[in-house]
């Protein structure tokens, strides 16, 4: 009796092809046409989970945690240095659809230093700035510029405290000058001081005090003159 032998019925080998292109769950380092590396968890052939990027143009490296193809979550950013190739932080913290979001500090060149929070990938909403002069910023932000409220101490120990606008101190504030021992309180505009009250302040005890104490006030309604003039400056209420 005859044996009829049917050909086994066999996946065109393109399925197979993509089933191992498919890249999901951990995997060791993937490279991009450009060069570009990454190391690390996939999900739908998209980076999700924690993995390490690496960029060739500029090297720098990005570690943590991903969303669907972008940094989403907690993680930190280096660059290497010019001259010596090892590797700076230049950000750690937490990130949003790409973009910095949420608290995280950010190293800047020549030492400053931002730790507060981030939206959209700027400062804004909290955080304190180390210049590099020596001065410390700690207030609100907005669109990456101090703007609200804010403490400006300089390097020598004189400090503001009060309104900001679009990065300038801007509103009701308050100037202590301890070096000279003097006070003053008043109404900004764009950094500078429109109206307000200057007066001696710990005087005694100031390294730096001025020649001669401020003299009395001769005007018949002083408080009067500095109403007028403080509601002629003071836009913080519009």
């Amino acid at each position: 009796m005859p044996i009829i032998k049917y050909p086994r019925a066999t996946e065109p080998l393109w399925h197979e092809w993509d089933r191992k292109a498919q890249k999901y769950g951990l995997r060791h380092t993937v490279y991009a046409v450009n060069g570009d590396q990454y190391t690390g968890e996939w999900l739908d052939n998209l980076k999700h989970g924690k993995g390490t990027q690496l960029w060739k143009h500029t090297r720098a490296i990005y570690s943590g945690d991903w969303k669907f193809g972008k940094r989403d979550g907690y993680g930190s950013y280096s660059i290497p240095d010019p001259v010596t190739k090892e590797y700076k932080k230049v950000y750690a913290g937490w990130w949003k659809n790409d973009k910095k979001c949420g608290y995280g500090t950010m190293f800047y060149p020549g030492g400053e230093r931002y730790e507060g929070e981030w939206s959209g990938g700027l400062r804004s909403g909290w955080g304190r700035v180390y210049y590099r002069d020596g001065s410390i910023y700690e207030g609100q932000w907005l669109e990456d510029q101090p703007d609200g409220q804010g403490m400006l101490r300089l390097p020598n120990e004189n400090r503001y405290e009060g309104g900001w606008k679009d990065g300038k101190k801007h509103g009701p504030g308050k100037f202590f000058y301890l070096d000279k021992g003097q006070f003053f309180e008043g109404i900004w505009a764009a950094d500078i001081p429109k109206c307000g009250i200057l007066i001696d302040f710990g005087r005694d005890e100031a390294p730096a005090p001025t020649q001669y104490p401020i003299p009395k006030i001769e005007l018949a309604d002083p408080d009067g003159v500095l109403a007028e003039a403080w509601a002629m400056f003071d836009d913080s209420q519009n």
